[in-house]
């Protein structure tokens, strides 16, 4: 049998990578005989992905060793990440030969429902949202019948490796991971097949993870971090060199925020990679009227719009037209306005970044995406103002302690990051990396959660709250041709292509109308219609305000 190293080789040779040979923090992650809980803290750009992949895969399927889980579920914040990391999975266990040896399957609202769990004794690879995969494993799946719900429940919770990727985007979802692994570790002697957890993450701190009921389990899941040691950060990525600088724009004025994009891009050199800048905004609405604004200043040509309210239809096409390492060529012009969905799994070098000040884990992110391949880089922080709306969706605090760090960095490379943060005190770390959920899921509520019939009003407990916070939890929303007086045909269900992501207090007031305290508006508006998929009834049925929770589908007469 090979050793890991050989097959790592073949593996990636098959692919074509071009790295042949793994990393060492690949090997030290892939060296152990038995699995554990961990944390992997690797800069971007460092293969990831195909490490903590191949991992599974040589102990699961080319060694068939059974101290290894025989699930994979892979937990992702955003349905873009879903998307390549099933792609990912998918060709590398092609290329190793066991594409028919494990199945490889898609979690997440308005695709297909796959019958993974009817071959429970087989490997499988499970790539989904945090929303679809957590709300399995509490026992309330999302978009899926009451029956089923202890089915993925016992399956997720039992003989199952979690990898926990991109944390830092993903709110109170990392607390809760955390719980419940924490609960499965207390109960690990009852079980026949242990469950683990790996967390994943260019910025992971190990004290996301504390709380009074993982104390216990704290120190062994952080023994030995999986990370880059000092002596190994050389050549490479290592060498890259983002100048940095900072200004301040206030919010309200986005022509002068135009302005000074332009005025950038026109600065940026025209490289082997092209010249790409790339804009990333905090809100939705900002990032729109950004666009906008460019557009005004006479920018009509090699420019790109990205949030998360696209529908997956035209978000295929970003990857094949500009997220892509082929889209970034010598001779190419563009400016690409987009949110935090760029903060991850993208695969771009910008020539220029230019970014609105965020929390400190959000600009590490973002500033992986500047001379990513190589070379040099320009970087630019805006402060677009610290008062309650300039701040949306993060806090002053966050915002001024990023804004102390950046302005004091004239470099932002991973190696000028890792050295900067070595030299912060435990204080200093703290207020760049805090944590802070707004709920946390308690054992006995855990315990409860085992029961599922409704209560007596007939309505389930709400656990969209250990998911999400805030108002970035999403139902999903599709439009179809209805004629006056009719509804849905019961047997239509939409296509993930037709789905657009609302965030579900958003798509109350739009269907329902705007509620104050005074003025209650429980059902559809005059002239609203919409229907929700009822699981007992097999129907679609017009919904109430109450009804329209995160995770639900909501078809919309166009």
């Amino acid at each position: 049998m090979k050793n890991f190293c050989q097959w790592f080789e073949s593996v990636t040779g098959k692919r074509d990578q071009p790295l042949r040979i793994p990393h060492p923090w690949q090997l030290e992650l892939a060296a152990s005989d038995c699995c554990r809980n961990r944390l992997v803290r690797i800069p971007t750009g460092l293969g990831k992905t195909l490490g903590v992949l191949l991992a599974w895969a040589y102990h699961r399927l080319e060694r068939c060793d059974e101290r290894w889980p025989r699930r994979l579920i892979w937990c992702l914040p955003m349905r873009t990440l879903v998307e390549q990391t099933f792609d990912e999975a998918r060709s590398i266990l092609k290329s190793a030969g066991f594409d028919s040896m494990a199945s490889v399957n898609m979690l997440m609202g308005g695709v297909d429902q796959v019958d993974w769990h009817h071959e429970p004794e087989n490997p499988a690879i499970l790539v989904g949202t945090q929303d679809m995969l957590l709300s399995r494993a509490l026992n309330r799946g999302y978009a899926a019948a009451r029956a089923r719900w202890p089915i993925d429940y016992g399956l997720l919770n039992h003989d199952a490796l979690w990898i926990m990727d991109e944390v830092q985007l993903m709110d109170v979802g990392l607390a809760t991971s955390a719980q419940l692994q924490a609960f499965r570790d207390s109960d690990a002697r009852h079980a026949l097949k242990p469950c683990f957890t790996w967390w994943m993450s260019a910025t992971l701190q190990p004290d996301w993870l504390k709380s009074v009921d993982t104390e216990p389990c704290h120190v062994n899941w952080t023994e030995n971090i999986c990370t880059i040691p000092p002596a190994g950060r050389h050549g490479g990525v290592w060498e890259i060199t983002k100048e940095c600088s900072t200004q301040s724009i206030d919010i309200k004025k986005a022509n002068d925020f135009a302005a000074r994009i332009l005025q950038a891009h026109e600065n940026a050199i025209d490289g082997e990679y092209g010249r790409i800048t790339l804009v990333v905004c905090n809100t939705v609405d900002r990032a729109v009227v950004t666009y906008d604004a460019l557009v005004k200043h006479g920018r009509r040509d090699g420019i790109e719009l990205v949030h998360s309210r696209f529908r997956p239809a035209e978000r295929e096409l970003w990857r094949k037209r500009f997220l892509t390492r082929e889209a970034c060529d010598r001779g190419v012009n563009r400016i690409i306005v987009a949110t935090q969905v760029v903060e991850a799994g993208v695969d771009i070098s910008a020539t220029c970044l230019v970014t609105e000040l965020a929390p400190w884990p959000s600009l590490v992110q973002r500033f992986g995406r500047c001379a990513r391949y190589g070379g040099s880089g320009q970087v630019i922080v805006v402060d677009r103002g610290h008062d309650e709306k300039s701040c949306a969706p993060y806090s002053a605090e966050e915002l001024e302690a990023a804004w102390n760090a950046v302005q004091s960095l004239s470099d932002v490379s991973i190696k000028a990051i890792e050295e900067f943060e070595q030299g912060l005190s435990n204080e200093g770390r703290a207020s760049l990396y805090p944590y802070s959920p707004a709920h946390l899921l308690l054992r006995n509520e855990f315990d409860e959660l085992f029961d599922t019939t409704p209560d007596l009003t007939g309505a389930d407990l709400d656990i969209s709250r250990f998911i999400r916070s805030g108002e970035e939890r999403d139902l999903q929303v599709f439009w179809l041709e209805i004629e006056n007086d009719a509804q849905p045909p019961a047997d239509y269900q939409p296509h993930r292509r037709e789905l657009c992501s609302v965030p579900f207090l958003k798509a109350r007031d739009w269907l329902c109308g705007d509620e104050t305290k005074s003025s209650r508006k429980p059902k559809l508006k005059p002239k609203m219609r919409a229907w929700i998929w009822d699981w007992l009834e097999g129907t679609w049925l017009p919904p109430a305000r109450q009804d329209m929770l995160p995770g639900r589908v909501i078809c919309v007469a166009a």
